[in-house]
């Protein structure tokens, strides 16, 4: 879907990056983890800042770049991005069918922005049905080809790094 609306394989990966979590980044290290040259990067990050969808502020002698949280568009990129990382779709379902889900989390490499080609989550809540969630895991890899690694816990420890996607 994103593809075919967007044609760079940069500017998607920028667009994954900055408007899936409140991440922030500069020219060399997203070059790195892109495994894309500086220039391709730089190119795309100056055509996103001109729109108006990225915002960059000097740290020092680095230039960091950030989604621009004020662009009339922002939630609706956002959730264009959502969608397309397929988080939507899971999160809903497992909320829905799973029984007390509290609370549910979206650690790793997701909540650092990065597409590894795995979802990892966490489960708070009690009596939850394990036999669907090992169902709902096969079927979200057949959807969106992203492996799903579930941890269930039955009380909340507070200290979870990650992005909150549902909680009472």
């Amino acid at each position: 879907m994103l593809e075919s609306l967007v044609t760079s394989k940069t500017r998607i990966k920028l667009l994954l990056k900055f408007f899936s979590h409140a991440n922030s980044g500069y020219l060399r290290a997203l070059a790195k983890e892109f495994d894309e040259s500086t220039n391709s990067v730089r190119i795309e990050l100056n055509r996103l800042t001109e729109a108006g969808l990225l915002v960059s502020e000097d740290e020092g002698k680095t230039k960091m770049y950030k989604a621009n949280t004020n662009h009339p568009f922002f939630d609706e990129i956002k959730g264009m991005v959502s969608k397309f990382l397929g988080l939507d779709d899971l999160m809903e379902r497992i909320v829905k069918r799973m029984g007390e889900v509290d609370k549910a989390y979206i650690i790793g490499d997701y909540a650092k922005g990065i597409d590894s080609g795995t979802i990892q989550m966490i489960l708070i809540g009690k009596d939850l049905d394990r036999e669907y969630l090992e169902f709902i895991k096969e079927k979200t890899f057949e959807k969106v080809l992203r492996k799903v690694e579930v941890s269930i816990l039955e009380s909340d420890p507070g200290d979870i790094q990650g992005i909150l996607v549902y909680g009472k």
